[in-house]
């Protein structure tokens, strides 16, 4: 097994050993960290000097709260490089739900709610503070503003007059219903049109998007106050992720196909979309992308002459590696700048392709030709330029010693950027992007520098077929291993959901404090997983529970053998598809595995037909044919069946932990109930956890916070409390 360079633990204090064997104690110490959402910078007289605004967020566990708060620096362009300061005190973030600086950075619009009637208000403010202020509730014009998600914008005309957002469609506000009866007569006549209306079934984009049904585009005029909903989008698509084009005559939008019925789209970049140009003063709509793709994150050039944006296939796997498309705007010409990439070639550090849902809302350098984005590469996430002219790319990162990169934002080929490792949390570094073809090395200066966390050393480990196998391709597992203590370490082994995403090396506050508790955690990325080509994504097609659970046993056999691990107590630690992986180890290899807790755990796939947002997967993984008219047969259910661990389920020996979101609309809970009782039947120690409020991810951080106290305390009880060294809170 070769493996790659191994990461130390930096310097932390000595704190007491007592602490240690707290998991609430490690939980809180190590979720302490901030995590930086976005970034923007405003620029001052001369271009020399800049304002850098990020916004935050922390889980506030006393309040079980988020706690959201911004940061302001002072950036110095000078001949030896960037010099960055702190230029005010942290301030907390309240009730603001969007928020967009304008193209000169003068300006700032913010999404607020109002605390006392819970209305939205879209406010402008400036240097001289707030110049306006609009009741978009009270208008009545359309319902809630979409502040997060896949069809979510706030997006600035370059004039800076007007703004453009999305919000769901207006519905007349029936009255409530009466106790008693009320007389024909005495209704009105103008209610005739409302009756039989109250229950009528409004169709949602499915996990995460449940009460999102209707999107439609509406703009704000700043001067007048005035909001309008523009009318002239086609009424099979639904409207999202709008910009305007350039010189503010019309708008660009994806537009989402939502007929006959709507599939889930959360992590779901296989959905038919397109790109469309709406011209404000004809109305006339046009579609600029491919008519039969997925299409979508459109991004305008500086100089307004190119749109880029990404394309991939329109269903199959739910997350594809994926096309950068450059379209001219005056010609109405399309080019792909970069493919999809089948099967890396080349060093561990050649381009393994894209597999991003989404570009940087600001990822274009000021000459209009070089642009920007992160994405999986194998087991890290880097950030790459991408010269659109002669369709080459520059890995920026690769090598470093954090396994993921996130770009916030570049302006004035200014460079903001935060990194992380399993052993690292998230810092937040500068650049200055070089003249073409000068790139590298790239010279990042600390913002707000983070000390790696002591305790905790992290490798990547890759795993090798048998080459007479199908698609005998090695795969990788991320390693993180506790440095104090006595070895051999416990193991717990976690394969991802998805089954179509990735591990990749970045910070993970959960998963280092299941380290500082003894264990060792083994994060295995089988062959299907982002970042290492579309022939591996497609190789799990119809081997779903077959391929993926021998990959994942074998990365954990393989590990056993080359690492100071402990083969008697290993554990399985899961969600989604991973637990549906779990699950068949746990029946397959008994003797293996001691514990295992499993969050939202797929277990019985026919079942999912008519209770999950993404029926389609169910035929599509496992290699079957799916169309929005596809009836289930009775072979379709046979093979769903014989997939599904749920019939296996008597031969499971290890105390299981199942830990469900109530509202989750891609895993139903009904799904684990079945299990749960499957196992209490056949006597298996099983405990059940339900969260009311919780959806697939099962995030939130009171959520979040008792899941990991669970299951860490499940290991500990089951796997025994291992040694521990003298790092921890």
């Amino acid at each position: 097994m070769a493996s790659g360079t191994q990461w130390g633990a930096g310097s932390w204090g000595q704190p007491a050993e007592g602490q240690r064997s707290s998991p609430g104690a490690c939980y809180r110490e190590l979720s302490r960290f901030p995590a930086i959402s976005c970034a923007a910078l405003g620029a001052t007289a001369g271009g020399r000097a800049f304002l850098l605004h990020t916004e935050c967020s922390q889980p506030d566990l006393p309040r079980r709260r988020l706690l959201r708060f911004s940061r302001h620096y002072s950036v110095q362009r000078t001949e030896r490089g960037l010099t960055v300061s702190r230029a005010a005190l942290s301030t907390e973030i309240h009730n603001r739900l969007l928020g967009q600086d304008s193209p000169s950075g003068q300006r700032r619009a913010v999404l607020v709610r109002c605390p006392l009637r819970g209305h939205e208000l879209l406010e402008v403010w400036d240097g001289s503070g707030r110049s306006h202020s609009v009741d978009l509730t009270a208008l009545g014009k359309h319902g809630a503003v979409y502040t997060e998600g896949p069809f979510a914008c706030l997006a600035w005309s370059h004039l800076e007059t007007q703004l453009l957002y999305v919000a769901e469609k207006s519905r007349p506000t029936l009255p409530a219903a009466c106790p008693g009866h009320v007389p024909e007569a005495a209704r009105p006549a103008e209610d005739e049109d409302e009756e039989g209306e109250r229950f009528v079934y409004h169709e949602g984009w499915g996990e995460r998007l449940n009460t999102r049904s209707a999107p439609v585009l509406c703009m704000l005029d700043i001067k007048s106050s005035s909001v309008s909903v523009l009318e002239s989008v086609p009424e099979h698509v639904s409207p999202g992720q709008a910009l305007w084009s350039p010189g503010d005559t019309g708008v660009v939008f994806v537009g989402w196909w939502h007929e006959p019925f709507r599939l889930g789209l959360s992590a779901c970049s296989n959905r038919r979309s397109g790109i469309f140009h709406l011209e404000l003063a004809s109305g006339h709509c046009e579609l600029l992308s491919a008519p039969n793709r997925a299409s979508f994150s459109p991004r305008l050039s500086p100089d307004g002459q190119h749109l880029l944006y990404l394309e991939g296939a329109v269903g199959g796997p739910h997350r594809q590696c994926l096309q950068l498309r450059l379209l001219t705007w005056q010609m109405r010409q399309t080019v792909t700048v970069l493919d999809v990439v089948q099967e890396p070639t080349g060093s561990e550090s050649s381009f393994t392709g894209i597999y991003t849902d989404a570009l940087p809302p600001q990822c274009w350098a000021a000459d209009s030709r070089r642009a920007l984005l992160c994405t999986p590469q194998r087991s890290r996430t880097d950030l790459l330029l991408v010269d659109t002219e002669t369709a080459t790319v520059t890995n920026l990162t690769a090598g470093s010693p954090e396994g993921c990169w996130e770009l916030l934002t570049i302006q004035w080929d200014l460079l903001v950027a935060t990194c992380s490792a399993p052993h690292r949390p998230p810092s937040l570094v500068m650049a200055e992007l070089p003249p073409l073809g000068q790139e590298l090395p790239l010279r990042w200066v600390p913002v707000e520098d983070t000390p790696p966390v002591p305790g905790i050393t992290w490798k990547t480990l890759t795993v090798q077929q048998n080459s007479a196998l199908h698609n005998p391709q090695p795969f990788e597992a991320l390693l993180l291993s506790p440095t104090g203590g006595t070895t051999p370490h416990p193991l717990v082994v976690c394969p991802h959901g998805g089954p179509h995403a990735v591990f990749d090396a970045r910070w993970r506050p959960s998963m280092a404090a299941l380290c500082w508790l003894g264990f060792a955690m083994l994060l295995v990325n089988y062959r299907g997983s982002l970042g290492f080509g579309q022939a591996s994504i497609e190789c799990l097609q119809s081997r779903m529970g077959e391929q993926d659970v021998a990959d994942t046993q074998l990365a954990v056999e393989q590990a056993l053998r080359y690492e100071p691990l402990d083969p008697h107590r290993v554990a399985l630690l899961a969600g989604s598809h991973g637990a549906f992986i779990a699950l068949h180890l746990l029946t397959r290899q008994p003797e293996r595995y001691q514990a295992c807790a499993l969050r939202n755990p797929v277990s019985n796939l026919p079942a999912l037909l008519g209770t999950s947002d993404i029926p389609d997967w169910r035929y599509t993984s496992l290699g079957l044919p799916y169309s929005f008219q596809r009836v289930p047969h009775v072979e379709d259910l046979v093979v769903m069946l014989q997939r599904s661990p749920i019939i296996q389920a008597p031969r499971v020996r290890a105390p299981v932990l199942l830990c469900v979101g109530a509202r989750d609309r891609r895993v139903s809970p009904t799904q684990a109930l079945e299990l749960y009782r499957v196992l209490r039947a056949h006597r298996v120690p099983t405990r059940l956890l339900w969260y009311p409020e919780g959806g697939h991810a099962l995030t939130g951080v009171e959520t979040e916070a008792d899941v990991f106290g669970n299951c860490a305390r499940w290991f500990l009880q089951h796997l025994g409390r291992p040694p521990v060294g003298q790092h921890g809170p």
